[in-house]
């Protein structure tokens, strides 16, 4: 924990002049830095505090906050995201008994002004979200530290074991903690944690309900688009070369490349111009549909985009990533493709190429087949409802009344002390 501290004390001089940036230029605001800083206005009466990174955790979580808060009417949540658009999210509840704001940054002096303004009664954290200093310092005040439907990858597995030290203690101070699946669990105990603090499993993204799009694009026929969802370095470069292929037997398509770091869309669009397309692009706000593909390089708007489509490849599984999550695009009627590495959602892609849900492609060729196989509306139809009730039948498996009483329980009582 020591030298975690001493390394962010280094590096913390150049995260805020890196936020003090963003404001000069307009990106955030100085309330947002000061609610970075554990700053932000502080309502009456003590709150749980419920953090996920943005808006995909904080919508898988939602159905859980809300039974908690339907439970207990004495219950008052503080929700806290790493990003502008997941507080937005939060803040469009419009629920009278949450409270919203961006999350403290994992420094001491952050943290503590944080617990000292807000002053919550525990901390529920969202999937994998272990902030060192957020979990210590909480558990320090004999706040309750419980972890919901956490995911541990065997990637981020073994780069925990490096830090095997700082990873005990946290598991020591995670007072409960409900894993997505067994695999999950097992490298969480295998980091430290006690067996007896595992609540039931549960993946709360089997609940996830499609938010309705900000926007219609009629400039994209959803037959018609193709979504490359959350893709990676090198992921570009393949689905570009099949979208090419297919596009010689069906010269009317369209594709929506949206990116998992944004921030990389200069490289994306020198990848599309070298690929022989012009492109538009969402964040200069071209309209979509005018050119055969778009640039979708904003954060806080994957509704639009899985409305919008007929077809989602999903991306971080042709790159070793562990794919991301399916949940959403199947939420959204969209007929699902995936690389082979789905790790992170090993048991649901399994479940979903077995009801004929969702098919894996390996290159750029099996992926242009998979497009043409899928250019009826109809086919795009079948595919999702295999997906709709693959993942109907885990939702019915996962556990998550016996979770919402679990939790209430360990508020009411406290969690296990270190």
């Amino acid at each position: 924990m020591t030298i975690y501290r001493l390394l962010l004390s280094v590096v913390f001089p150049l995260l805020l002049g890196r936020l003090v940036l963003r404001v000069l230029r307009g990106k955030e605001g100085l309330r947002d830095l000061g609610e970075r800083l554990g700053g932000g206005q502080a309502a009456g009466g003590r709150a749980v505090w419920l953090h996920g990174a943005s808006n995909g955790e904080l919508a898988s979580v939602r159905p859980l906050a809300e039974a908690l808060l339907r439970a207990d009417p004495g219950l008052a949540l503080l929700i806290t995201a790493n990003t502008l658009t997941g507080r937005d999210f939060a803040r469009s509840w419009g629920h009278e008994r949450v409270r919203v704001a961006l999350a403290p940054l994992d420094h001491r002096l952050a943290v503590a002004r944080f617990l000292r303004r807000h002053d919550p009664q525990a901390l529920l954290i969202v999937e994998n979200e272990l902030w060192p200093n957020r979990i210590e310092m909480a558990a320090a005040r004999g706040l309750p530290v419980i972890v919901l439907g956490a995911r541990m990858s065997q990637s981020s597995a073994r780069n925990w074991a490096r830090l095997a030290g700082l990873a005990r203690r946290l598991m020591e101070r995670i007072g409960a903690l409900s894993a997505q699946d067994a695999a999950s669990e097992e490298r969480f105990v295998s980091l430290g944690l006690d067996r007896g603090r595992l609540l039931p499993r549960t993946n709360l993204k089997t609940a996830y309900a499609a938010a309705p799009p900000d926007t219609a694009f009629p400039g994209l026929p959803r037959a018609r688009t193709i979504l490359a969802a959350s893709t990676h370095e090198g992921e570009e470069e393949v689905v570009l070369r099949a979208f090419a292929l297919a596009r010689t037997a069906r010269p009317d398509l369209r594709m929506i490349l949206a990116p998992r770091h944004p921030r990389r869309a200069r490289q994306i669009g020198a990848e599309i111009r070298a690929a022989g397309f012009s492109f538009g692009q969402r964040s200069t706000g071209d309209a979509p549909g005018d050119a055969p593909v778009y640039l979708a390089d904003t954060m806080g708007e994957m509704a639009n985009w899985y409305a919008a489509a007929g077809v989602c490849f999903v991306g971080g599984s042709l790159a070793p990533r562990g794919g991301h999550t399916p949940f959403e695009p199947a939420a959204y009627g969209t007929a699902i493709l995936h690389g082979p590495d789905v790790s992170n959602f090993a048991p649901v892609y399994a479940a979903l190429d077995a009801a004929g849900g969702a098919q894996e492609v390996r290159d750029a060729e099996s992926l242009a087949r998979a497009l043409d196989a899928l250019s009826d509306p109809q086919a795009q139809a079948r595919m999702a409802e295999a997906a709709r009730v693959a993942l109907s039948s885990l939702s019915q498996d996962a556990d998550q009344g016996s979770l919402v009483q679990a939790v209430l329980a360990l508020l009411a009582g406290g969690a296990p002390r270190p």
